[in-house]
């Protein structure tokens, strides 16, 4: 039998790893949570897991709101100065590992949301995009009435970040920037195999046709990175690999497939990315990465040479699983940011 911690540390994994091929995610679900449309009251009540003693968003109402052609879902907890994360990509906002929200919530007030066609904010009617996630973004942040947050982006999200603090910089005080790249043909590509089978999977979801166990783990393994494998030699062996059904719950396969090619093309050398507009970011910037990440470690070098004052964090062993391989080091790393750096910087 699995603890419910344990099961969803597990499908956590499998979010950063099987979605998180290029981007990302795989949660437990929301059968914990009620809708409330229309509030913007921040709240903490009912919100700990009453197995971990942890923060766990699951615990805690969604709310909606209406930005441009979309309804939004989110959720708002803690206390402080607010931050925002933007999930990765197939991820909805219940994705966040428990442990590193715990933190944050400590001195800040949360906000998570599902992006545009994930979970339970609606798909709208205007292509998918980075930039028409940014501008999504920082619509939600208008409609909360939150004049500028802190902004914490992983992989997708990261992605997005990235073109929020570009396109909308008086709505970012701090900039943190997880499994990353800047895009375009300055960046490095990761290989396209990982990328194949991502797609591949999701095809098959949308036919209905099977996936076997080894192909899970092959998608788990890509996400995870070698090193981080050889340290935990049996773990893909001792996992619940889910049912192909239960992969992406959180995204029909049309919008895992719209979402996808979103980031493939922010990734293309076929235009300029946003590398060299980085310059123009003279906020607080934290960027960390993982050694083994499937996104190559210099795009992380490559951003930190662009943004002044940056700092750059290389997790060794860490594949693009970062958050969820090492959250007790990224949550001491975050905090050590937040509380060391200021936004009037």
């Amino acid at each position: 039998m699995y603890s419910y911690s344990k099961i969803r540390k597990d499908h956590l994994f499998m979010v950063a790893i099987i979605s998180t091929l290029i981007f990302s995610s795989m949660t437990m679900g929301n059968g914990f949570t009620n809708i409330v449309n229309g509030q913007t009251n921040t709240t903490q009540a009912n919100s700990t897991n009453n197995v971990t003693g942890l923060v766990n968003t699951q615990y805690i109402p969604i709310q909606k709101v209406h930005v441009g052609d979309i309804e939004m879902a989110y959720k708002m907890f803690g206390k402080g100065d607010p931050i925002l994360l933007i999930s990765p990509a197939q991820a909805d906002m219940n994705y966040w590992e428990p442990s590193l929200i715990d933190t944050l919530s400590a001195n800040h007030t949360i906000i998570v949301f599902d992006n545009r066609g994930v979970g339970n904010t609606s798909t709208g009617i205007k292509p998918f995009s980075i930039q028409q996630f940014a501008n999504d973004t920082a619509g939600l942040l208008d409609a909360l009435k939150i004049q500028k947050a802190d902004v914490l982006g992983y992989s997708l999200g990261s992605f997005i970040a990235q073109q929020l603090a570009v396109t909308h910089p008086d709505k970012v005080n701090r900039l943190v920037l997880i499994a990353t790249t800047c895009g375009g043909k300055e960046s490095i590509p990761p290989s396209p195999e990982p990328q194949k089978r991502v797609i591949d999977v999701i095809n098959r979801i949308a036919n209905d046709t099977p996936v076997t166990s080894q192909e899970v783990k092959a998608l788990l393994s890509d996400g995870l990175g070698s090193g981080w494998l050889k340290l935990h030699p049996n773990f893909l062996e001792t996992i619940p690999i889910p049912e192909v059904k239960d992969l992406f719950p959180s995204i029909t396969p049309d919008n895992n497939l719209k979402q996808f090619k979103a980031a493939l093309d922010w990734e293309a050398s076929n235009w300029n990315g946003v590398c060299d507009e980085l310059r123009k970011i003279s906020i607080p910037t934290l960027i960390i990465t993982g050694t083994d990440d499937i996104i190559p470690t210099q795009n992380a070098l490559i951003i930190a040479g662009k943004i002044p004052g940056a700092w750059l964090i290389q997790i060794k062993d860490a594949g693009h699983a970062i958050p969820i391989q090492y959250p007790a080091e990224v949550a001491e790393i975050l905090n050590t940011f937040l509380t060391t750096t200021s936004p009037n910087n």
